[in-house]
């Protein structure tokens, strides 16, 4: 009988720490939340401290957003850090900024001598002024002539009263035929303003694994390489790149969504984390949204390069700069890994270069950076696709989001798609790609972006 009562309360323990009014742990993640979204938006979009505090530490997340409004932050401009405390028995949260890698947060309890044990940058842009070179590698001669229901279709995008959600719009790009037709920002915002893209940054994430596969670094329907993994007889070693990029890996999570903030805002490393879970499913048989699947990816990539300052510069020298992504920040945890299921910091332009190589079927100015077919193969339905799919929702390719005539879209329509608004659609058979930004709120109105893509192929007709 007593051991039946200590496992009960044992069992029941987890959720009495959950129901406690002040979770220590909650506020730590807090403070990590304020201190690396204020330090990205200070120093990598360059915008004000009350600018960042009413876009992206507002609409967030129920359980952080009264912690965040109040714990106190303090901005070193010099020093390119910002500091949060939360609790009178440890150091304060610490996120800090490096040129090209933006901001890391520092493990909760580490102090500021941790800063320059951080990965930098190593390698140079190519030389010269990107803006003035012909679009898409730069920013000149990027426009063409609109059809006369553009402009009109572009601005009911930022109307609350025309359409939910658009109050939140901060941009919207339409390209068509490589060139673009309509172009409009919210006040404070332009064409170098970036924003995060939260899981957009799942394509970003095919990409790189895309030019590791053409490179002959990573085979595509090979095991991951996770050294983390290696020890003889874990089951894990035999899920495949493929199987991650589909979102089928069969490994656990901590609900649909699988929330990383342990990573994202606790400091934790994804080496720590995302390789750490157990499998639950056999690998290729259940579909299950999951921003480790995208972490073990990229982490298959690092490895292949050797977990190295050739690993830093990769998605830069191979990706980002030969596509004239100049004004896109991934960033790192504090021990080098790129999170690149969500912590990447670029225009909307950007994205829309992203695009243009999708439609191009990974070729850039006559250089093959992708696998001849790639582009088929992050759009091709999922082996198991989401539920949802089944009743109209969206399908699921290889990190990209599939859409077609079910919702009113051509077929063949696939797109990035990101917390908060962030999607990027391409539409292969009508040449054309659609690009809206936003900071839709958690619980506020929901912008439809099926709708978003149908008003703006109408008017290009």
């Amino acid at each position: 009988m007593r051991r039946a009562v200590l496992s009960a309360l044992i069992a029941l323990a987890p959720l009495a720490a959950r129901a406690a009014p002040e979770d220590a742990h909650v506020r730590a993640l807090a403070a990590g939340y304020k201190a690396s979204f204020l330090c990205s938006g200070l120093f990598n979009a360059h915008q004000s401290e009350a600018q960042v505090a009413a876009d992206d530490l507002e609409g967030i997340y129920p359980d952080y957003q009264a912690l965040v409004r109040t714990l106190p932050a303090k901005v070193d401009a010099r020093a390119h850090t910002v500091s949060v405390a939360f609790d009178a028995r440890l150091p304060p949260r610490i996120a800090a900024w490096r040129p090209g890698l933006g901001c890391s947060a520092l493990p909760i309890g580490a102090g500021p001598e941790v800063i320059a044990r951080l990965p930098r940058l190593a390698a140079k842009p190519p030389p010269g002024d990107a803006d003035a070179r012909p679009w898409p590698n730069g920013d000149a001669a990027a426009t063409a002539p609109a059809p006369p229901k553009l402009a009109a279709a572009v601005a009911r995008m930022f109307d609350p009263a025309a359409t939910p959600g658009g109050a939140a719009t901060t941009a919207v790009l339409v390209i068509r035929g490589g060139k673009i037709l309509g172009e409009r920002y919210r006040p404070g915002f332009d064409l170098h303003t970036p924003q995060r893209t939260w899981s957009a940054a799942k394509s970003l994430t095919a990409t790189v694994v895309g030019r590791a596969a053409q490179l002959g670094l990573v085979k595509v329907e090979a095991p991951a390489n996770i050294p983390e993994w290696r020890t003889p007889g874990d089951p894990r070693a035999r899920i495949t790149l493929a199987q991650l990029m589909h979102m089928g890996s069969g490994l656990w999570t901590n609900g649909p969504g699988n929330r990383t903030d342990e990573a994202y805002l606790g400091g934790a490393a994804v080496t720590q984390t995302a390789t750490a879970m157990p499998l639950e499913a056999q690998p290729g048989t259940r579909w299950r949204y999951a921003n480790n699947d995208t972490l073990l990816a990229t982490r298959s990539v690092r490895a292949a390069l050797g977990d190295g300052q050739k690993a830093i510069d990769f998605p830069f020298t191979q990706v980002l700069w030969p596509l004239g992504m100049r004004h896109t920040t991934p960033e790192t945890d504090w021990q080098g890994n790129y999170i690149l299921s969500s912590q990447v910091w670029t225009t909307a332009r950007d994205l829309a270069r992203l695009a243009l190589l999708y439609q191009n079927d990974g070729v850039w100015g006559g250089r093959r950076l992708l696998p001849a077919g790639w582009s088929k193969f992050v759009a091709t339905p999922a082996p198991a696709q989401p539920e949802t799919a089944a009743t109209g929702g969206p399908g699921y390719g290889a990190f990209f989001w599939l859409m077609g005539p079910r919702q009113g879209l051509p077929e063949g329509t696939y797109y990035m798609n990101g917390n908060r608004g962030q999607y990027v659609f391409i539409v292969p058979s009508k040449q054309v790609i659609l690009v809206r930004r936003g900071f839709d709120a958690a619980g506020g109105p929901r912008f439809d972006e099926a709708r978003f893509a149908r008003e703006m192929l109408a008017a290009l007709d």
